[in-house]
């Protein structure tokens, strides 16, 4: 599943996977500056608790954001695909200016909206500039190839993490969340296995990683977020490993970035932040430069 396409007038809205844990009382940093882009005082935020089997999850999040200064905030409460025909709901996509995805159960999350209008609508919204956030499971969904599940604490290994299709508002990168908090290196480099020319984002509790229209990432948070390139593998055991057997990987990229790095997910290059801005401020002379 590819991404909706792209208006050319428009540029695409930021795809935001948050690693779950995020603060919700302090600072509360990810979300103010999710607020932000989707239109400060001016934003109509609409949140998908589906993921979650908790009640107080979508007005929690309704909180969170009129908080910080949202126009409108609302949730839909969708517990089931009948749901997602509601045409009230397709109305408020319509008209939001920001949609955030609640943590939870990724595969509950996919099997209520995969196929719907629901689903139709944020990947349209997304394309058409509005931003869309997940968290953990909200997280996991936005690319085309979903975590389902897997081990943690473990090496690279086959079997060792199952894979399904997700929302596809990227087909560039995987995500896993609650990175570092869980020791989960050895299953996303299992997926990034699978298929080289995928990019393995791994993100932290707390930290989120804003990809804008440009593929330029930038890492907001107090945690990180670690970036698997095997684009230039030279050998990978995977094609004929047996269940559970460790996988040889050879010529892996890893970049792990702290807070204000960037990452450039067409040219696969990491900048520290000063760096990342210095390059922004050269003049173009005609010659190879750095993407912004």
């Amino acid at each position: 599943m590819c991404p909706a396409p792209v208006d050319e007038n428009a540029p695409r809205g930021f795809i935001i996977p948050i690693g779950g844990g995020e603060d919700r009382v302090k600072e509360m940093q990810i979300h103010r500056k999710f607020v932000e882009l989707s239109g400060g005082a001016d934003a109509d935020i609409i949140v998908i608790p589906t993921a979650s089997m908790l009640e107080e999850t979508g007005p929690d999040y309704n909180r969170i954001f009129s908080e910080l200064g949202a126009g409108k905030v609302e949730f839909l409460p969708i517990s089931n695909r009948a749901d997602c025909d509601n045409p009230e709901y397709s109305e408020m996509l319509d008209r939001a200016t920001g949609i955030f995805m609640t943590g939870g159960n990724q595969l509950r999350l996919s099997a209520i909206l995969g196929g719907t209008l629901v689903a139709q609508k944020i990947r349209r919204q997304n394309a058409a500039g509005v931003p869309v956030a997940g968290t953990s499971a909200g997280a996991s969904i936005m690319s085309e190839h979903m975590v389902a599940g897997g081990n943690n604490n473990t090496a690279p290994a086959e079997g060792n993490i199952t894979l399904a299709p997700g929302m596809g508002l990227t087909n560039a990168v995987i995500i896993d969340q609650h990175f570092t908090q869980r020791n989960r290196l050895g299953r996303l480099l299992t997926a990034s296995s699978f298929n080289p020319f995928l990019i393995g984002l791994g993100i932290d509790e707390d930290t989120a990683a804003f990809i804008g229209p440009n593929n330029i990432l930038e890492v907001v948070g107090s945690g990180t977020v670690t970036v698997v390139d095997a684009s230039h593998l030279t050998h990978s055991s995977m094609w004929d490993a047996r269940a559970g057997e460790a996988l040889s990987l050879l010529g892996l990229r890893l970049d792990v970035l702290g807070e204000g790095c960037r990452y450039d997910l067409t040219a696969r290059i990491a900048f520290a932040p000063d760096e990342h801005l210095a390059f922004c401020a050269l003049p173009n002379t005609g010659g190879d430069t750095p993407p912004e």
